[in-house]
């Protein structure tokens, strides 16, 4: 299982405030507004909690001790001080309720944002990106890593903004009551905030390990799920369960340590904020009995009140700093994907439309008119010049690794006429479907040239030179809609009639009708409800209706059982009439008409020739075909 996480360290990312920055411009970008309302409200709420705390002082000294003793009370200054102080109160709870709805819109907003970023930019990724990671790791940014960042929006940026602002307007009244008291509160403070980052460090690093392994699980997880009737044919079940448990126990390690680690803090903290509770008492008391300060009731009333007010927002600012680390790590390895390099194209030739003039020229036309042609700008003189598309490709000294230590092919030359049928055959690895998938441009080559038309492809933009490629994989891929849906796929425009047409031409017609509701039939789970041979048909099918000039077939008819097989080749003949088409096969009757078949081992052509000239030869082709040596 190939995944770039996997070697990656427990540990806080250098680059942690810079991805906290970049996230912070999703909120502050397209929610500034209601981002200024969020602080005003929460700043509102926050100042009428600390109201409450503060009126002890004024409650105490100015209206209810007063009161104390007196035969005929007047109740009516304390009954106002009260409405005023509830009206406060209301103030704060409507501020609270207006910011916390506010921070839902705006986390969800942030969320589609990132998703949509990340799902754009992950269509302009190489294909080489998803040869290097696993699905459920690429799928892990989508569910845990964006789920971290909603709880992060919605519940801790609130609370800590919330707890700071608390503290900032507590510890200025604190100042204002009692300076002695404070410098006590001050000392213990930073105690606190001494114990929280030790605490919160480990933590911290445990759960940046946690999306780590996490991610890792869900991989392993995807790609078993759809490997299951492989696991069950080779009794696989048992070391399978094995790999997973070893996995699940590095997850277990890692989220037991950091929700360890986190659990310890709020009790760490809590029994501080107790400890200076009891000595605020203590020093408060004795300043009142000496007289010093002018301490009164009410001011060690409301001061006891404050500590609580400081000490219990350090204690939930300490508490959400494990998740705000959590969420950061998972927003970095989304933006770790978002930075991916996208696929580079520096092509300038493009596909057009083409009508032939009357002295045999093209020009481009808006309309469809069968006929294609290469738009092909001349920076030199600015001219522009039209190539009739007609399938020719031609490889020139061609040399391509995956990596530059290992060279899969080497000084391949070959060339495919218009309308000529090329063969591959070679064992496993010998660089078949690399040849295809470099016509393809899904990889460039490091040496030689490729030339479509006489046209060199790295010239020719990437979108316009596929689209004149019809391609029809071993591994079909059906997507979830209705059978018309998938084959129409091939070509979005097309018409019911030519979806038809296309069926027919691929021999799937007769069992698409066959279906309780034919073509309107829904496919889900990669058209699991079909047999593989009719997903190969309607592969074969959508390619078809794309009536591309050049034509990829990698092992397009394995699937299809040898009956079958001479069934669809016919239509296969008919799809292949009049394009160039690139084959490659196991079975070598199904190429036996080719107009030229290569013999591939370890990345060069060994044999080349028609299926009579190297059956002459003797060689490895003749070997092959007559049994006498079997492809690995």
């Amino acid at each position: 299982m190939m995944n770039r996480n996997k070697d990656e360290k427990p540990r806080v990312s250098a680059g942690t405030i810079k991805t906290a920055k970049r996230l912070l411009k999703y909120v502050t970008g397209p929610y500034r507004v209601q981002f200024i309302i969020v602080l005003i409200c929460i700043l509102v709420s926050s100042i009428a909690s600390i109201s409450v705390s503060l009126s002890l002082r004024f409650l105490l000294d100015d209206y209810i001790i007063p009161l104390i003793g007196q035969t005929d009370p007047n109740f009516s200054e304390l009954y106002q001080a009260l409405s005023v102080l509830g009206c406060i109160f209301i103030l704060g709870v409507i501020a609270a309720f207006v910011y916390n709805r506010l921070m839902v819109v705006i986390g969800q907003g942030v969320l589609k944002k990132v998703r949509d970023e990340m799902f754009e930019h992950m269509q302009t990724l190489p294909i080489r990106y998803f040869d290097q990671n696993t699905n459920g790791s690429i799928m892990s940014l989508y569910t845990n890593d964006t789920d971290t960042l909603r709880q992060m929006i919605n519940q801790s940026i609130p609370q800590v903004l919330m707890s700071l602002f608390t503290m900032i307007v507590t510890f200025i009244s604190m100042i204002v009551l009692s300076p002695p008291l404070t410098a006590l509160a001050v000392l213990m403070i930073l105690l606190m905030v001494f114990v929280s980052r030790k605490v919160g460090g480990n933590s911290g690093k445990y759960f940046i390990r946690q999306q780590i392994d996490l991610a890792n699980i869900t991989g392993y997880t995807e790609e078993h799920m759809n490997g299951q009737r492989v696991i069950k044919i080779f009794n696989h079940e048992r070391q399978t369960e094995q790999e997973f448990d070893a996995l699940n126990e590095k997850l277990f390690e890692s989220a037991a340590n950091a929700h360890t680690f986190a659990s310890m803090m709020g009790p760490i903290v809590g029994n501080m904020g107790n400890l200076l509770f009891v000595m605020t008492a203590m020093l408060g008391g004795a300043l009142s009995v000496a007289g010093i300060g002018g301490m009164t009731l009410g001011t060690i009333a409301a001061y006891l009140q404050f500590t609580k007010s400081f000490s219990q927002p350090l204690m939930q600012i300490a508490q959400q700093f494990n998740s705000i680390i959590m969420a950061l790590a998972g927003a970095e390895r989304i933006f770790h994907m978002m930075d991916e390099p996208s696929e580079v194209d520096e092509g300038y030739v493009t596909l057009v439309n083409a009508k032939r003039n009357p002295d045999g020229s093209l020009s481009e036309c808006k309309e469809r008119t069968g006929l294609w042609a290469w738009k092909h700008p001349h920076q030199a003189d600015g001219s522009v010049t039209y190539t009739e598309l007609k399938g020719d490709v031609r490889f020139f000294d061609m040399t391509f690794g995956y990596n530059d230590d290992h060279m899969v092919l080497h000084d391949l030359t070959l060339y495919a006429k218009p309308g000529q049928k090329l063969a591959f055959v070679g064992s496993t690895g010998a660089g078949k479907t690399t040849i295809t998938n470099l016509i393809n441009r899904f990889y460039d080559v490091q040496d030689g040239k490729i030339r479509y038309d006489g046209i060199n492809i790295n010239k020719i933009k990437k979108a316009d030179l596929r689209r004149s490629l019809g391609i029809v994989l071993q591994d079909t891929h059906l997507f979830t809609g209705t059978i018309m849906e998938n084959i129409r796929y091939g070509k979005l425009d097309a018409t019911d009639e030519e979806v038809y047409k296309a069926a027919k031409l691929a021999h799937a017609d007769q069992f698409i009708k066959m279906l309780p509701k034919g073509y309107d039939t829904m496919l889900t789970s990669d058209g699991e409800e079909l047999s593989q041979g009719q997903r190969q048909l309607l592969a074969i099918a959508r390619a078809a209706i794309a009536d591309p000039p050049v034509l990829i077939l990698d092992e397009a008819t394995s699937s299809i059982d040898t009956r079958t097989e001479q069934i669809v080749q016919q239509g296969m003949d008919n799809l292949m009439k009049g394009r160039t088409v690139f084959v490659i096969a196991h079975r070598l009757s199904t190429i036996r008409n080719s107009d030229a078949i290569m013999v591939l081992e370890h990345g060069r052509i060994i044999e080349r020739g028609t299926h009579e000239d190297l059956l002459k030869e003797h060689g490895t082709y003749y070997q092959l075909y007559t049994g006498k040596l079997e492809l690995s």
